[in-house]
């Protein structure tokens, strides 16, 4: 399953039910996008490195950037943005799920639930 941005964020300000999601789940795996979301939230090079660490001892896997997420990233903005108000991130982030076939597990199911061919796992605060 690959994780949003917010279920990451959440879990790292302390949410019991986000850390739990990603405790329990054994093949974790986030966006290069999620990745740098993240780390601009970060107040300090303390909570860098607790960062890291989390990626490190959970094995979450971090999948880069590619040709082929950036051509359906391409061709989602062009589909959506004007429509729908598809940010940047997440066409990145839904494309990378999508190529990779996996599931997007997500609080904000607003952000995606109108791209075609997409799998969605609600998250619930």
């Amino acid at each position: 399953m690959l994780f949003d941005s917010d279920i990451i964020i959440w879990s790292l300000r302390d949410n019991d039910k986000a850390q739990t999601a990603i405790i329990s789940d054994p093949e974790i795996a986030i966006s290069a996008v999620t990745y740098i979301e993240v780390i601009r939230g970060l107040k300090n090079k303390e909570r860098l490195q607790k960062w890291k660490s989390l990626i490190s001892e959970l094995h979450i896997r971090v999948f880069p950037l590619n040709e082929t997420i950036s051509a359906k990233a391409m061709f989602w903005s062009e589909e959506y943005t004007l429509s729908h108000g598809l940010e940047l991130a997440d066409a990145l982030i839904a494309a990378t799920a999508n190529t990779h076939g996996l599931t997007l597990f997500t609080g904000n199911d607003k952000d995606y639930r109108y791209i075609s061919g997409l799998k969605l796992k609600i998250f619930k605060e």
